[in-house]
């Protein structure tokens, strides 16, 4: 976990020096504005960790306005920094083919200053642009037709939903928004794929009972994602099963004699040193081979080793590319 954490600020960090580079060579500030402007980076480098410690200190208003700034500031300078590199790259094309052929080149190029805007802008666009189609919930629908679900059984209707992250941004508002549509839909199913929650959920544990409102005919089932074991793995288990799901953690079970539904832990627990990891393979090998076999997994990453012993597997994680790319 240690690994991984100095992994990650020291590339985040380092994406923070080149924008500020950038940033100066773009506008050449003055130096008390680079301070500010470095002050501010830096808090931006801390944020996440910021934000963990003002919710377990009880700060919630505090913590849900860092966590909404840092967050929001994360994908403005990572789709910045991937535009940017972008210029950067061609600029040096430029430079190379002039040196190459002899050829002055530079009508072709581009300023530093009109790249920096131009990828400063977009990632702006683009970050809001992802934050309001995030908080638009659309329902995508998705007919399979097989033969190993019995005519006696009928349609079966699964319904997922992943990375809901119920914690300091998503509340119950937004809960229910979804939950509503869960409801309509009436079905047979209900799994989540992972991080159904977030950070520290003390203060809405209570919510967990929105759920109890949706009874599908043959259950609920859950999977651990990487933010549970962020969030504390325990009181995210506790959450889950209080929200009324069966949360398969390397283990899998025939449903009625209707349908198989495994599911496996995500790898982050690993870092942690608790996560169930088993053999996706010797894990589906248990189950019937002549009923529909449903795989629950967070990442969406198919094991070769697993392939042909299930039928389908829902997964979430990546939010659909919801930040490009």
């Amino acid at each position: 976990m240690t690994l991984f954490l100095l992994t990650f600020f020291l590339i985040y960090a380092g994406t923070h020096v080149y924008a500020f580079l950038r940033t100066k060579a773009a506008l050449a500030f003055g130096a008390a504005t680079g301070i500010y402007l470095a002050a501010f980076m830096l808090l931006m480098i801390f944020a996440p960790i910021i934000v963990r410690q003002l919710e377990k200190y009880g700060l919630e208003i505090s913590a849900r306005l860092m966590s909404y700034t840092g967050y929001i500031w994360l994908a403005i300078l990572f789709l910045f920094f991937s535009s940017s590199l972008a210029f950067d790259l061609y600029r040096f094309l430029v430079y190379a083919g002039g040196l190459i052929l002899r050829k002055d080149l530079s009508g072709i190029g581009i300023s530093v200053r009109l790249s920096f805007f131009i990828s400063f802008f977009l990632a702006v666009i683009i970050s809001f642009y992802g934050y309001f189609e995030a908080r638009n919930i659309i329902t995508e629908r998705i007919v399979i037709k097989t033969s190993k679900i019995s005519k006696e059984t009928g349609r079966l209707k699964i319904v997922q939903i992943s990375d809901v992250h119920i914690g300091l941004i998503i509340r119950e508002e937004r809960l229910k928004r979804i939950l509503e549509q869960v409801r309509t839909m009436s079905p047979d199913i209900l799994v989540s794929t992972g991080d159904l929650v977030d950070g520290q959920i003390n203060g809405l544990a209570g919510i967990a009972g929105l759920f109890k409102e949706i009874n599908p005919r043959y259950g609920k089932f859950a999977i651990t994602g990487n933010h549970e074991f962020y969030a504390g793995l325990d009181q995210a288990l506790a959450f889950t099963r209080e929200a009324g799901f069966l949360v398969l953690r390397g283990n899998a079970l025939t449903v009625e004699g209707v349908i198989n539904i495994a599911g496996v832990d995500d790898p982050q627990g690993k870092t942690y040193g608790i996560s169930k990891g088993v053999s996706e393979r010797e894990l589906l090998s248990e189950l019937q081979g002549d009923l529909f076999t449903l795989l629950l997994k967070h990442r969406p990453v198919v094991n070769k080793a697993a392939i042909g012993l299930f039928d389908l597997q829902l997964s979430g994680h990546v939010h659909k590319g919801q930040i490009f790319p």
